[in-house]
């Protein structure tokens, strides 16, 4: 077998006190040690010499130790290797141990009752997502990968982890490296007319932990937010976790129906948006509505998260401008990630925060978990700098135009009449309605059983809709790939 590299030894401990001999004592935590798996099949023990030096004892002890368990057959010599533990341990230890461990766990657990966790746990429960589980076509939130510029990456990571300066190796600030947030700032004032400099821009790792920070530094408990319905169920959970009360606002065809919301809670702490997106309906928000959101969070202090996950990729012209280069009253916070157009495990994405909210994100940031991965931000700095950034985003603009042409294509072979598409030309994804009375949790279900990734339109909803739908992703997919997998959805419609 392939023999163990030395590694470090769990502690030893010795009672020079005790009345038990000092080699009983050691040969019998090294016995200890192997039976628990704390050290393993053909992993090197130090030399006696050295275990001598290290635990301050003479060295006979450990020589007469040693000669016990070569004889019990715990220990044995590899040529070149000198002491490892045994390959093959005798199996009646091995079986003692185990019935006395079962024992010993029975012992423990009997007596206990449920294990106490906080409420909060349970509001955050979710059914079983087969459909999660499923790679491929037509999983959500998935870019193209394999289009993805890894060589390019690749070369900027070996730069920077070749020799890092000693400054990107200590903490870095709660708010991120300065000089990613510099070019954050310049890429969404040409792009997303987002009003903002450096010092407003908070790194996090990703959208999620965007809306988690919001929520914190926003929200009390028990304070009433706006929830777009059907909307981003990490929304929901992020708001959930701090225990504010969600209102969910129902959803037309130009976005938040913001008199609906007014009338629901018109004394709202917050409102969360996807207004450029929205997801999962797809849906662009009107112009009317907008100013009519923003007329309302001033109305009534209160704050508008703008969640703008995919807005890159809109085929029919130019991305449409963010709803916080509308506000004019600094209401509105602006959360944004490079997972959708990167690569997920980036882990990065940024929070635009008005100024007189800065220190507060930022203490805030720091309690999470201090600060992102310093070497993906230098990274993904010169990625962006170096025009790396601009170039795949519009590449991808073409090739995902391509591949949801495809889609509506298979759809109108394969499903027509049993799958309506909805929403805007854009993003990374689209909706399809289902039939009247069809379930969408039991169609995605079967979608799975096939190898297909169908995530369900009503887990989308605070309650049951009239008419389930299927969301399906097209970015991670070839046009092949579309084909067939649609035409396997179609047999389980």
């Amino acid at each position: 077998m392939k023999r163990i590299p030395a590694s470090f030894l769990p502690p030893i401990a010795l009672d020079a006190a005790s009345g038990t001999p000092m080699y009983d004592q050691l040969s019998e935590w090294f016995r200890r040690a192997i039976i628990d798996g704390h050290l393993r099949a053909g992993q090197r023990v130090p030399s006696t010499r050295n275990l001598a030096r290290e635990l301050k004892i003479s060295r006979v002890p450990v020589l007469s130790a040693y000669e016990q368990l070569f004889a019990e057959g715990y220990l044995e010599t590899f040529v070149g290797a000198g002491t490892c533990v045994a390959r093959a341990i005798p199996g009646q230890a091995l079986k003692s141990a185990a019935a006395a461990g079962r024992a010993k766990s029975e012992q423990i657990v009997a007596p206990k009752g449920p294990r106490r966790i906080s409420e909060r746990v349970d509001t955050l429960r979710t059914a079983p997502q087969t459909w999660a589980d499923t790679q491929g076509a037509f999983r959500v939130g998935v870019p193209a990968l394999d289009h993805f510029p890894i060589t390019t990456w690749s070369k900027l990571v070996n730069r920077h982890s070749r020799k890092p300066p000693m400054e990107q190796m200590l903490y870095g600030t709660p708010m991120g490296y300065l000089p990613l947030r510099e070019a954050i700032a310049e890429y969404l004032g040409t792009v997303r007319a987002v009003r903002c400099d450096a010092e407003q821009i908070l790194i996090t790792t990703g959208s999620q932990q965007g809306l988690q920070i919001c929520a914190n530094v926003l929200l009390d408990t028990h304070a009433p937010v706006w929830i777009e319905d059907p909307g981003y169920p990490g929304a929901r959970q992020a708001c959930k976790t701090i225990g504010a009360e969600l209102i969910p606002v129902p959803v037309d065809e130009e976005g938040l129906n913001v008199t609906e919301g007014i009338r629901l809670c018109s004394n709202a702490q917050a409102a969360y948006i996807t207004p450029s997106h929205q997801f999962p309906l797809g849906c662009t928000m009107s112009a009317a509505r907008r100013l009519q959101l923003l007329s309302w969070a001033v109305r009534a202090g209160a704050w508008i998260i703008e969640d703008d996950y995919d807005s890159e990729y809109r085929f029919g012209g130019r991305p449409i401008a963010s709803l916080q280069g509308m506000d004019t009253d600094d209401r509105v916070i602006y959360v944004g990630t490079f997972s959708k157009v990167m690569f997920p495990s980036v882990r990065i994405g940024y929070v635009v925060i008005p100024k007189d909210l800065v220190a507060a994100f930022g203490r805030v940031r720091d309690a999470f978990d201090t600060f992102s991965s310093m070497l993906y931000q230098v990274v993904l700095t010169d990625f962006i700098r170096e025009g790396h950034f601009a170039r795949h985003i519009k590449r991808m603009r073409t090739l995902y135009a391509e591949r949801r042409a495809a889609l509506l294509d298979a759809i109108g072979r394969h499903a027509s009449g049993k799958l309506e598409p909805i929403g805007t030309d854009a993003g990374m994804q689209l909706t399809a309605l289902l039939a009247p009375g069809v379930d969408d949790v039991a169609m995605s279900m079967a979608a799975a059983k096939v190898g297909v990734s169908a995530r369900p339109l009503s887990i989308s909803y605070a309650n049951r809709p009239a008419r389930g739908g299927l969301i399906l992703g097209y970015s991670n997919v070839n046009v092949h790939e579309i084909r067939e997998s649609m035409r396997k959805l179609a047999t389980c419609l």
